[in-house]
């Protein structure tokens, strides 16, 4: 087997060939060409970059000896691997597996998602994984340089795909109950956006649950500015304590498109995720994902649906739920011992603490001195779609190998706190 995979990956890369009926042979080489002059290329392409730093912070591994709080995926320990390998051998063995799926998605797996949106099946999508999907949509809502509204502090992935597409971010503060309903009114009226992108449930990067009051108003500041609410409900399947109904529960007038993703809560590559859309704007996002990727990959689509309607998948979130609840707690219990001066607030769900760090801190700078000090930490500054207003640190509780490296990882990151001083 070893002999066999060793050969494979020496075909793939060129090195050998193989001839049936003769045998393995060292392929002919090339003559290696010098340094091509590139640099055309910038003139072709134009000031416009795609700036993918943020998203790419949680997927650059992390070195041997260094405690990751750092990282967006459920550790290996918690991926449901087996349940999905079961899953997916079943679903690679369906005789429709390998075809052609309708472009909306298995009708199946849109009903499943539908039945945790409070919508109809023909209301969703089945689309890739929730960055996918956020692009897909913000693509179909928002004109060409318009203005999109977000929350501030927000995830990075949806600031990079906004100007990437080649929109405004438009920061609109949180606080701990959320977005403030009384500034999202004022910037919709003043820039007369059409879309706001929010997380109300286990916000990216704070863990805020929008609060009852403040879900109406977000609805009500939607309508009367006629524009729609993006809802990332990315978290919902990592609750550690209730989680409340989704915006889209609440919307009949098609206000609010939301995206619901199996990811976070499985594994990376299960990217398959559900877009709710009511009226004209369905279509328009349901055209945009024909034209660009037709549809996602049947035995994926096949695969979450049997991961998903087992008894492995409900068995898989009391165990997450148990685990995120201890990790959350044994990191709040680490910093309240070895790193008091950051205040953290234990959120009811997600896999992050928000933690603010003590005025005049460089938390760039600080990430950096962590990782020297062997331990990886997310600076809060690209979170902030424009100048953060103080220092924060986006720590994981859920990269770590256990509690005990949860501890291990504050102590370093107070000893890089008390270098930079």
């Amino acid at each position: 087997m070893t002999v066999s995979r060793a050969l494979a990956l020496l075909v793939a890369e060129g090195v050998v060939v193989t001839r049936p009926g003769s045998g393995t042979f060292v392929a002919e080489r090339k003559e290696a060409r010098g340094s091509a002059d590139r640099g055309w290329q910038n003139a072709a392409l134009g000031e416009r970059r795609v700036d993918a730093s943020g998203v790419a912070l949680g997927l650059l591994p992390v070195p041997a000896g260094v405690v990751p709080l750092i990282g967006g995926y459920l550790p290996e320990s918690l991926r449901p691997e087996r349940a999905l390998a079961a899953a997916g051998a079943r679903a690679a063995r369906r005789p429709r597996a390998w075809g052609a799926p309708p472009p909306e998605g298995l009708p199946e797996l849109r009903a499943w998602f539908a039945g945790r949106a409070g919508c109809a099946p023909d209301d969703v999508l089945v689309s890739g994984g929730g960055q996918a999907a956020l692009w897909l949509t913000l693509r179909a809502i928002v004109p060409p340089g318009g203005p999109v509204l977000v929350e501030s502090p927000t995830y990075p992935g949806a600031t990079a795909a906004a100007r990437a597409a080649g929109f405004v971010p438009v920061p609109v503060p949180v606080d701990g109950e959320g977005v403030r309903p009384e500034l999202l009114i004022e910037a919709f009226a003043r820039t007369g956006a059409r879309a706001f992108y929010c997380q109300p449930t286990f916000h990216n990067p704070t863990g805020t649950v929008l609060s009852p009051a403040r879900r109406e108003a977000v609805l009500a500041a939607a309508r009367e500015a006629g524009a729609f609410v993006i809802e990332d409900d990315f978290a919902r399947h990592l609750a550690i304590g209730p989680a409340p109904a989704p915006l889209v529960a609440g919307d009949a007038a098609g206000h609010v498109v939301h995206i619901a993703s199996l990811t976070k809560a499985t594994a990376p590559s299960l990217r398959i995720s559900g877009i709710v859309a009511r009226g004209p704007v369905a279509e328009r996002i349901r055209a945009g994902q024909l034209v660009e990727s037709f549809f996602p990959a049947a035995p994926l689509q096949e695969t979450a649906l049997e991961f998903v309607s087992s008894p492995a998948w409900p068995r898989h979130l009391r165990a997450v739920a148990a685990e995120l609840r201890r990790r959350r707690d044994a990191l709040a219990a680490a910093l309240a011992a070895h790193l008091p001066e950051a205040e953290a607030a234990p959120p009811p769900g997600g896999l992050y603490l928000w933690a603010r760090l003590p005025d005049g801190v460089d938390d760039v700078a600080l990430a950096e001195t962590a990782r020297a000090h062997g331990v990886a930490v997310a600076p809060g500054r690209p979170y902030f779609p424009a100048e953060p207003p103080a220092p924060h640190l986006r720590l994981s509780y859920c990269a770590a190998e256990d509690t005990a490296a949860l501890t291990e990882g504050v102590r370093r990151l107070a000893d890089a706190l008390r270098a930079t001083r």
